[in-house]
């Protein structure tokens, strides 16, 4: 079976053939697909299904992050293709990155708490398809550790520029009680999934998120911590994706 590569997977490597040592992540002695990452055991990739967006996201990502097998960057390439990765540069900006914001198809829009936007910023906290003017949204996501993000941001004029999109506390409320959730952590994913329900993806929303439970099961399916009481089958959570997939497919149509 052969696996389509995505733009993450070609990030990842490129990143590779920086690196004069070899990454060790968390869990380095086991035997990793080396496109998911995951134990080989549960690999992910006979699994992946694509799906149709209005949207397109820009995966700005710190360093090393693209070579972390936890990293949840490369889930949101795995289902939508229009899906854009690089490395941030604090010096030298990607070109494609910023003309991808240039180009007259795309509305850049930028996912990030309203508390850090500067005077230039213009918040936003919905999508308003009419006042897209024709024009796709391609969702910006700085990916990495929340310390990384909040540097990145500040440290890109070229960010501060661009209307940012920041969930009211009421929708991530929201979205926390469905998950089932206390914590207000988000994975670079479910920021994604967020992004999509406020654009009116709702269906291809619940995919990613479902995605993201096949992801984390076989996360720690490969560590292999839990008592066997604790673990629900790995075909539940496949079955669950498939389910919500095919709507998304036939809510698109």
């Amino acid at each position: 079976m052969t696996i389509l590569k995505h733009r993450i997977h070609s990030l990842y490597d490129y990143r590779k053939s920086l690196s004069s040592t070899e990454f060790n992540a968390r869990g380095k002695n086991i035997s990793r697909c080396k496109l998911c990452l995951q134990a080989r055991t549960w690999c992910l990739c006979p699994h992946r299904r694509q799906l149709n967006s209005e949207a397109a996201f820009a995966i700005v990502m710190y360093d090393d992050e693209v070579l972390k097998p936890s990293n949840t960057g490369r889930l949101i390439a795995d289902l939508f293709p229009e899906t854009y990765a690089f490395l941030w540069s604090r010096t030298e900006p990607n070109t494609e990155l910023l003309n991808l914001f240039s180009d007259e198809q795309y509305q850049p829009i930028l996912i990030f708490p309203e508390e850090y936007a500067t005077e230039k910023t213009s918040v936003i906290n919905s999508i308003n398809r009419e006042e897209l003017s024709n024009k796709k949204p391609i969702f910006i996501l700085l990916d990495g550790c929340w310390r990384e993000a909040v540097k990145m941001f500040r440290k890109s004029r070229y960010l501060q520029n661009i209307p940012m999109l920041s969930f009211s506390p009421d929708f991530l409320a929201n979205y926390m009680i469905r998950k089932g959730s206390r914590d207000f952590q988000l994975g670079t994913a479910e920021v994604a999934s967020l992004a999509l329900e406020s654009f009116g993806e709702t269906h291809n929303a619940i995919a990613l998120q479902k995605w993201c439970d096949v992801f984390k099961e076989s996360v720690l399916l490969g560590r292999n911590k839990r008592p066997a009481k604790d673990i629900k089958p790995f075909s539940e959570y496949l079955a669950q994706f498939n389910i919500t997939h095919e709507k998304a497919i036939l809510a698109g149509l």
